[in-house]
């Protein structure tokens, strides 16, 4: 099979094809002309060409056998048929030796920092998903578990502590509510009743400024008579004395209006006092309720961190043993008893042998009828055998494009190349021997276009 098959036959293989043709009729014609001339043409030809030893001494020469005409051209049209079916078929097949196996190669990393204890695996050997492949030493990421626990139970028990603060402030709120207008109705009280005081003691200054005014006039009235020696004089003294009297009681009784006016002042103020403590309860309880409200969540929100830093501590702990998340086969090992590792340092190299595919390197121009979904038998190389496959996908962009120092034809003499497009080929499942295959093995596809 030649490497690569083009939609159409070049024009030169049509020419040679035609040439051949034209050389095995005049073969035939001229073998039939010199059947027909005889001996004595033979004699002339071979005269002119030199005579043998044993035609010089008058042997017969020997004739063709019949059948030897009948077998070229029977072979000369069996070329024909098989060139011209040749062409047909090429037509609707197109294949390249531009191709190889390729699969998932997935490096395996450590996530923590550590010392290796134990590989459990070697080179070429086959693994299983979630298999342990290497241990790293626990002790570490033990003892911080253990910590991150202990760290846990102290968050938990001091939210257990702070979550009866919440019903205890709602409670002292509002007694203290209670107790507030409690005092202010206490001061009101004590207010009215000063006020009936002060109005009871100015009352009684009246009285007392009412009788202190009569015996005052009964004094001016005795002095005449007593003067006159008309009435005795210790009735007159008697009378005298009760107007002092009198006039001592007024004086009394206005220090006692004084002394209430001033205790309804200290009433009316007491009542302020009141109101406005009533008042910061008021205000105060919510405010009051909401900060151990917070401190109850600022307790919660400890016990969340501690509860990741315990889940994180786990995590660092179960990174000890390191596992593959895949199926498939130890292309390298790195890992070594011993050594130490860092988080995202490779250990492994495996490549995952259930899921493999060609990419296939095929010529711009011979992409011309290539579709997803169109079959493909694709020969490898190692194992001289035949395996069936389909078109997955087309690809995105040649492969020139796509290498590291992509062509720029605009920066200097352009020569036109016919690129090659990686097309990628899915090999059909439930094959024999498909887990023979490796990546990197070289293939042959052949495409049915047609």
């Amino acid at each position: 099979m030649p490497d690569e098959q083009a939609i159409h036959p070049p024009d030169s293989e049509i020419a040679e094809l035609r040439e051949q043709v034209r050389r095995l009729r005049e073969q035939q014609e001229q073998q039939q002309r010199q059947l027909s001339s005889g001996n004595g043409h033979s004699d002339n030809q071979r005269q002119n060409e030199g005579k043998p030893p044993d035609e010089a001494e008058g042997r017969q020469p020997k004739k063709r056998h019949p059948l030897r005409n009948a077998i070229l051209i029977f072979v000369g049209a069996a070329i024909l048929i098989v060139a011209v079916l040749w062409w047909l078929h090429s037509r609707n097949y197109e294949s390249t030796d531009d191709a190889t196996v390729e699969a998932h190669i997935t490096g395996l990393a450590a996530r923590v920092t550590g010392i290796i204890t134990a590989a459990y695996a070697d080179q070429n050997q086959y693994v299983k998903a979630g298999q342990v492949l290497v241990d790293l030493d626990p002790r570490d990421y033990q003892a911080e578990l253990e910590q991150a626990q202990a760290q846990l139970a102290q968050a938990q028990n001091q939210t257990v502590a702070e979550q009866p603060n919440v019903p205890v402030t709602q409670t002292t709120t509002q007694t203290n509510i209670a107790t507030s207008n409690t005092e202010v109705s206490g001061a009101q009280a004590a207010l009215a009743a000063a006020e009936r005081n002060y109005d009871a003691a100015v009352a009684r200054i009246r009285e007392s400024e009412a009788t202190s005014a009569k015996a005052q006039a009964d004094v001016d009235r005795y002095r005449p008579l007593v003067e006159r020696d008309e009435v005795p004089r210790e009735q007159f003294d008697q009378v005298v004395a009760t107007a002092k009297a009198q006039a001592a009681m007024v004086a009394a009784n206005r220090e006692s209006a004084e002394a209430a006016r001033r205790q309804v002042d200290q009433a009316r103020a007491q009542v302020v006092q009141a109101q406005q403590r009533a008042s910061e309860a008021a205000k105060n309880a919510p405010r009051q309720i909401a900060m151990q409200r917070a401190n109850l969540a600022s307790r919660e929100s400890a016990v969340q961190a501690a509860r990741a830093a315990v889940d994180r501590a786990m995590l660092n702990l179960s990174y000890c043993k390191i596992t593959t998340p895949l199926s498939g086969i130890i292309a390298k090992r790195m890992a070594e008893v011993g050594q130490g590792v860092t988080p995202g340092q490779q250990l492994f190299l495996i490549t995952e042998s259930g899921d493999l595919w060609v990419t296939a390197n095929f010529r711009e121009t011979q992409l011309r009828r290539m579709r997803p979904g169109q079959s493909a038998r694709i020969h490898v190389d190692a194992l001289s055998a035949d395996f069936d496959g389909y078109i997955e996908s087309m690809p995105a962009a040649t492969g020139s494009v796509m290498g590291l120092l992509p062509p720029e034809n605009a920066t200097g003499n352009f020569v036109k190349v016919v690129q090659r497009l990686p097309v990628r080929i899915r090999f059909k499942p439930n094959q024999s021997g498909l887990e023979r295959l490796r990546p990197g093995m070289s293939v042959e596809p052949k495409v049915a276009v047609g």
